[in-house]
């Protein structure tokens, strides 16, 4: 197969950022659909962990398609890094939907009442540390849709840089020269 080289890393990095951003936000939607269905939280965590194989997938698929299998460090790694910045942008679109008209404080009021009634069975040491939880529930639940968004966003985009390291070192693959 010939790669096509009109392709830019950006055009890609967009075009599957944009496949993992719906993954990513089919996912999301599996967390306040959980508190009803415990089996869908299970699946949100399963799905969660499948993300860096995802964008190993991915990143392997554009070496392969537009690169012809051979990508360096810094582009591979500059691939998954745009890989991930595009897919928490498009998820971002969907945060702030849900949080703005959709949640109206469902999800922090139900992770409330879970963590009180926990709260209310234990003693000493995982008492404060729910009570720390607590704490930072309520700072969270203050956020307008805005700043909740953006949150999330830098969270992902943090996490986006700290899984193209392995991803980039994995999906690396030097031509191999001929003596």
């Amino acid at each position: 197969m010939t790669p096509d080289k009109t392709v830019t890393l950006q055009e890609c990095a967009m075009r599957f950022g944009t496949l993992m951003g719906i993954f990513w936000i089919l996912k999301f939607i599996l967390i306040p659909l959980g508190f009803t269905m415990p089996f869908l939280q299970l699946l949100f965590i399963l799905l969660t962990l499948f993300v860096p194989i995802l964008g190993y997938i991915y990143a392997r698929r554009y070496r392969e398609r537009y690169n012809e299998g051979t990508i360096s460090f810094g582009r591979a790694y500059t691939f998954t890094l745009f890989l991930y910045v595009f897919a928490s942008i498009l998820t971002a679109a969907a945060h702030y939907i849900y949080f703005r008209f959709i949640d109206n404080g469902f999800l922090f009021t139900t992770y409330r009442e879970q963590m009180e009634a926990v709260r209310q069975s234990v003693q000493g040491d995982m008492a404060t540390i729910l009570d720390q939880s607590m704490q930072t529930l309520n700072l969270l639940a203050s956020f307008s849709p805005s700043e909740m968004t953006l949150n999330l966003l830098s969270n992902n985009v943090f996490y986006g840089i700290i899984l193209a390291l392995p991803t980039a070192l994995l999906v690396m693959k030097r031509k191999k020269t001929s003596i």
